[in-house]
């Protein structure tokens, strides 16, 4: 049985980066919600639990709250920032507004170097983001480290093997953060190494076979790393009994459908091509509501599938490359929330479908989905290719799409690309793309004055897609782009650099 580790959530924007840097460290970690129960809790029988950081203060009214028994049931507890605050308010302790809010890089002064803080520098830096602070401690408890504004920043119960910091250790910005959550996992909570990409195909391929045995399962490509990640996953587990099924939407970038193609030939999958881009685009005429344009695209794959799977004997599952970060965005974990956006693998198939889901993918970040590809030998081709979403240049064209659009994006799209890689920096970017604004410019061309459309580059660094800056792309190489995009599509006279970053913008424009 794998190690497990329970981040309990509680609104804070840096929950998904404890959940990664936790399986960084080796130890598969899960988030669930602050009213998770007890009940569930215990079942699940964690080797640790992490309280997470939040936006509210525990005095508030309506403050998300844990259960008191939480802190009695001997499994080794860490609290960071609010999780802090919760377990000193929960156990009799004090917790007041701070005269000023901290958010910034603060010194650490280390109070007693064991358990947390063992064999790590007497000083360091580290990140804090709160407005309440620690007034007074709970029986039994001490602290273990201080700053020069905050004189409670870390504290300890070795008894109860409770620990909590002010600061959040999970953030790059905090210097010894990794060996923290380091002697928290492993020398107070015994963890072991024992997750990475490898153990996890082993032990999805054991599952798999138990719940497939046999079975055929159905399969739709889009080319993207996810997809075919999960189809090399499925292959190794039940292999022909895999049907690959690739739509051409019409809604792929240049050249796209033919290079997807021969790398799937190269990977040997059981392949069908369904040219559908008619299809897709009379379903799409006259639409520009992202929202509108995403379950349109998902539904329509849904009936491709439909009717594929008709034409196959006996198939029970649908596929589908569905990652952690999906569900996260797609379903608040803190309970009812506005959606984000709809993710065209999330929300599940219609009623009427008679095809059962496996989501062999839906525990891994995205950069966990590479290293898996690269065990399971998915060509680097595909390995390295940017995030591409399922709707595809649908939700890169702002409002309504039609092939004159699209043909101006696609073209548009391969020049900043391709510029990319010449100048070597492709592999440095997350994920790079052109956007189709259909709002009209003044330009001119020569002599003669111009009335046209304008394209958005955006270029950004991340390591799983959650958060992400803008890439600082060399002036001289965005330059040359322009000039190239401007000279050689028609229909476009103006290029914009989109530098906003996630939060508070997402990465796709829709």
């Amino acid at each position: 049985m794998r190690e497990l580790v329970l981040i309990i959530d509680f609104g804070s924007q840096y929950t998904q980066l404890i959940a990664r840097r936790v399986r960084e460290l080796g130890v598969y970690s899960e988030i669930k919600p602050y009213n998770y129960s007890l009940q569930k809790i215990k079942k699940a029988s964690p080797d640790a639990i992490i309280l997470s950081g939040g936006p509210s203060s525990v005095w508030d009214k309506g403050s998300p709250k844990v259960s008191d028994e939480l802190f009695n049931l001997d499994i080794p507890l860490l609290g960071i920032c609010y999780g802090m605050q919760l377990i000193v308010s929960s156990l009799g302790g004090g917790v007041e507004k701070s005269e000023k809010r901290e958010f910034g890089p603060a010194e650490l002064l280390i109070k007693d170097s064991s358990d947390l803080f063992g064999n790590l520098d007497n000083k360091s830096e580290v990140w804090m983001s709160h407005s309440d602070k620690v007034l007074c401690l709970p029986r039994n408890f001490k602290i273990i480290a201080k700053t020069a504004s905050c004189p409670i920043a870390a504290i300890k119960n070795k008894n109860k093997r409770i620990f909590a910091t002010q600061f959040h250790p999970e953030v790059v910005h905090t210097q010894m953060g990794k060996e923290i959550l380091g002697n928290f996992l492993f020398k107070i909570a015994g963890c072991h190494k024992s997750w990475s990409p490898k153990s996890f195909i082993e032990k999805t391929i054991e599952e798999l076979k138990n719940k497939l045995n046999g079975s055929n399962v159905i399969c739709g490509l889009s080319g993207g790393i996810d997809s075919t990640v999960t189809a090399a996953l499925l292959k190794e587990t039940i292999g022909k009994n895999l049907h690959c099924i690739f739509v051409d939407t019409g809604l792929l970038r240049l050249n796209e459908a033919k290079e997807i193609v021969s790398s799937y030939k190269q990977m040997q999958l059981n392949l069908k091509v369904v040219n559908a881009e008619s299809r897709f685009l009379e379903k799409l005429r006259g639409v520009s509501d992202p929202e509108k344009k995403r379950k349109i695209i998902g539904k329509e794959f849904i009936k491709v599938f439909e009717e594929q799977s008709n034409k196959i004997k006996d198939v029970k599952y649908l596929a589908q490359g569905t990652l952690y970060p999906d569900i996260i965005e797609s379903v608040s974990v803190k309970g009812p929330s506005a959606t984000i956006k709809s993710h065209h693998n999330v929300g599940g198939l219609p009623k009427k479908m008679n095809l059962k889901l496996v989501e062999p993918l839906r525990e891994l970040f995205k950069d966990e989905v590479r290293k898996a590809g690269k065990v399971l030998g998915v060509p680097d081709e595909i390995l390295c290719r940017h995030p591409f979403p399922g709707p595809g240049l649908a939700i890169r064209i702002m409002g309504e799409i039609t092939k004159q659009r699209l043909a101006i994006l696609r073209q548009a799209d391969s020049l900043f690309i391709e510029e990319l890689k010449s100048s070597a920096i492709y592999d440095d970017i997350w994920q790079a793309f052109s956007v189709f604004i259909p709002v009209k410019t003044v330009g001119v061309m020569g002599d003669e004055r111009t009335y046209e459309n304008v394209i958005a580059l955006r270029a950004v660094t991340s390591t799983d897609g959650m958060t992400a800056s803008w890439a600082k792309i060399p002036y001289e190489i965005l330059e040359k782009i322009s000039v190239k995009i401007i000279n050689e599509v028609k229909g476009i006279n103006r290029v914009v650099y989109d530098i906003s970053t996630k939060p508070p913008s997402t990465i796709e424009w829709e």
